[in-house]
């Protein structure tokens, strides 16, 4: 129901693609190589943009916080110790860093970065209900707290498996699977819940 089969295979063929050339990429930011580093943020710059949306749900916020976090790889790029991939690495800095964004405000903003998207033609019946079960969607993941949602977000949206996410937000694989436990089970009760109120 959640698995957004196309975000999921763009983000696993980024991942699969030659990890080597992403950590070559960051041994010659450590030197200083502009080039490299807007290579490495170019190849990045949709993927994050794309976590950050659904992650923040501020839209005034996602261009700051990727250009922080693209800052923070710059400077601390002689800091990655490659005991995680590359991509592992700078999603933790953009979810560290979207948080601390976060805490400054209270509410956020209702955004939904596919409303955009023209929904594929099979009439307007079903471009009605894709539409509702979306807004539904959207606002049961914006009910959830941040830890579920982070969670959620990196295994449906984003293609991390439990353990690459305990790496990204810094808890043990175990922690990632419970608080996808009751994530889930939250998801499940607020659709259900929204489903009876629209029937």
């Amino acid at each position: 129901m959640l698995r957004n089969r196309g975000n999921v295979k763009d983000a696993r063929a980024l991942r699969r693609r030659s990890p080597q050339d992403e950590v070559a990429l960051i041994s010659q930011i450590v030197r200083g190589d502009v080039t490299a580093f807007e290579t490495l943020f170019r190849r990045y710059y949709p993927r994050l943009r794309r976590f950050l949306e659904q992650m923040t749900r501020r839209p005034q916020l996602v261009d700051e916080i990727l250009n922080d976090t693209m800052l923070v790889v710059w400077r601390k790029a002689a800091t990655f110790n490659q005991r995680s991939k590359v991509s592992t690495w700078i999603i933790g800095i953009a979810l560290r860093r979207s948080l601390k964004a976060i805490e400054r405000f209270d509410e956020a903003i209702d955004f939904d970065p596919d409303a955009a998207i023209a929904p594929v033609e099979s009439g307007p019946e079903g471009q009605l209900l894709r539409h509702e079960m979306r807004a539904r969607l959207g606002d049961a993941l914006r009910s959830l707290s941040v830890e579920h949602r982070t969670v959620v977000e990196l295994t449906y949206f984003e293609g991390y498996t439990y353990r690459e996410i305990a790496e990204i937000v810094g808890c043990p694989v175990d922690t990632v699977k419970t608080r996808m436990f009751h994530a889930r089970r939250r998801l499940k009760a607020l659709l259900e819940a929204r489903g009876e109120e629209a029937a």
